[in-house]
C-alpha cells in the first residue's frame, strides 16, 4: 500500500477511535525520543509523515488489535442475543404452554 495512503488511513481510524484509544497511541508515540508531539488547549498532534517505521508499525498493529477485539466483541453479543432469543424469548410461551396441560391433582 502507498505510504501516504497508509498514513491517511491510520489518521481516520484513530479520528474514529474513544479518547482512552487516543491516549494508549499517544503513549506509544510518546516511547521515541525522535517524535515530536504538538500539544495546545484543543489536543495533542503529530505528523505521522515523521514518524520512524518502527513506531508507525507500533500503532498500526494497536490498531489490528483493536479492530481485532471489537469484531470479537461483537460476535459475542451476536452470539449472546441469538442465545437469549432462542432460549428466553422463544421459550415463554411454550412453557406456559406446557403447565395449562399439568393437573394438580386436587
Amino acid at each position: 500500500m502507498d505510504n501516504t495512503l497508509q498514513l491517511e488511513t491510520m489518521k481516520t481510524r484513530i479520528e474514529s477511535m474513544e479518547k482512552e484509544h487516543h491516549v494508549k497511541i499517544l503513549k506509544l508515540l510518546h516511547s521515541d525520543p525522535n517524535v515530536k508531539i504538538n500539544e495546545n488547549k484543543s489536543g495533542c498532534y503529530v505528523n505521522l509523515s515523521f514518524l520512524p517505521r518502527e513506531i508507525t508499525e507500533k500503532v498500526q498493529s494497536y490498531l489490528d488489535y483493536v479492530h481485532d477485539q471489537e469484531n470479537m466483541l461483537h460476535m459475542a453479543e451476536s452470539e449472546k442475543e441469538t442465545y437469549v432469543k432462542t432460549f428466553f424469548e422463544e421459550d415463554a410461551p411454550q412453557s406456559s404452554h406446557l403447565n395449562s396441560g399439568l393437573s394438580t391433582g386436587v
